[in-house]
């Protein structure tokens, strides 16, 4: 008969993505990752195989409820402004919201990990392929509407959102004066 595990392996990856999100990979230690999850470190390992496979988790875990959100503005009703705007603020809230100001768990491990570990960052860059795509999409659909003029380049303004979402969070790290935060938003929204 196959024993049971005595923990919740999702409730483990979460108080992990925590602690990883707060410390990054390099700064947490596997017995601050026992302590956080309540765990041994033989179920640690056995359950994760290595510090490395439980930060993939947990990187995989904050991805799946942050962009999740972020798609949800941009493909949500709406003008495609206001949904551009909504992602704005979405982004400079969780950011002047977070006490602890740990920024973006996914911007965070592409400082921290670079080109240095390629299946992280490629799953980085795979992250933010896909915010940069929605937001291309969705400015192509103002294009077309006529909310955003038809000679700005998607694709060009696509990337400068990102890099201001990403922006954003890192700026608010170290000063999350929401005045500062807000005329960001206000300066990407005049550039369509």
């Amino acid at each position: 008969m196959a024993r049971t595990k005595g923990f919740d392996p999702d409730a483990a990856v979460d108080a992990a993505m925590e602690l990883f999100w707060a410390n990054g990979y390099a700064g947490t230690t596997p017995q601050q990752l026992v302590d956080a999850m309540g765990i041994g470190r033989g179920s640690l390992y056995n359950a994760f195989e290595s510090k490395h496979a439980l930060f993939e988790r947990a990187l995989r875990r904050y991805h799946e409820a942050n962009t999740a959100r972020l798609f949800a503005i941009l493909d949500g009703p709406g003008t495609a402004r206001a949904r551009l705007h909504a992602a704005l603020d979405m982004v400079i809230t969780a950011a002047r919201t977070d006490e602890r100001r740990r920024g973006c768990l996914m911007t965070n491990t592409a400082v921290e990990f670079a080109d240095r570990d390629e299946p992280v960052s490629d799953f980085v860059r795979a992250t933010f392929d896909r915010q940069e795509a929605a937001f291309r999409a969705v400015i192509e659909e103002g294009r077309r509407s006529g909310e955003i003029p038809a000679d700005r380049d998607a694709a060009a303004l696509a990337t400068f959102f990102l890099t201001t979402t990403n922006g954003i969070q890192v700026l608010a790290k170290v000063d999350p004066d929401p005045a500062r935060l807000a005329a960001l938003a206000e300066t990407a929204m005049r550039a369509l």
